[in-house]
């Protein structure tokens, strides 16, 4: 039997290139990652969004 890891969202945002484009997991605070899958130019909206949002 293989050993089983308790999933959490303890742990960093984590961005990797898959193919052609871009997966984000997001720990989230109840437990768990939400994963989402952008292309190049979601990415880069989402950036400008994020900065306008938090300026």
């Amino acid at each position: 039997m293989a050993a089983m890891k308790p999933r959490t969202g303890d742990g960093p945002l984590e961005v990797t290139k898959e193919g052609r484009g871009l997966v984000m997991r997001v720990p989230l605070e109840g437990g768990g990652r939400l994963v989402v899958e952008l292309s190049a130019e979601e990415a880069k909206d989402l950036g400008v969004a994020l900065q306008e949002a938090t300026s």
